[in-house]
């Protein structure tokens, strides 16, 4: 099982980015797929993740409005639309994928079964 999330980098204020998760190794459209950021000090928090059908979706209320995720079953990838960004926005940014995830897990980190690398986001003032 492997996940690749890529597409971290350094912005201003107010201007976007696009993560994305490739995957490989399991049964993609089986999956909850999960972003997850951490800041280093700070707790891991959960930014937006969705069910295995799509049609169940967790957003911390920090993000709402500003960030969007979609899958794609077909590429088996996931892709973490953010919009507006604030410096506060800043951290290591993880994917993960999860079998058993149901919605009173989707944001529990400890859920998720595997995990990719971090990409770094930095949002500058």
């Amino acid at each position: 099982v492997q996940l690749q999330a890529s597409g971290g980098g350094s912005v201003q204020t107010g201007e976007s980015l696009r993560l994305s998760c490739s995957t490989s190794g399991f049964r993609f459209e089986d999956y909850a797929i999960g972003w997850f950021r951490q800041v280093p000090g700070k707790k891991r928090e959960a930014v937006l993740c969705i069910d295995s059908s799509g049609e169940s979706t967790y957003y911390v209320d920090s993000v709402k409005g500003r960030f969007t995720l979609s899958r794609d079953n077909y590429e088996k990838a996931v892709y973490l639309q953010m919009n507006s960004l604030k410096p506060e926005d800043t951290a290591l940014y993880y994917c993960a994928e999860g079998a058993r995830i149901i919605t009173s897990t989707i944001r529990q980190g400890t859920a998720y079964d595997y995990w990719g690398q971090g990409t770094l986001v930095t949002v500058s003032s």
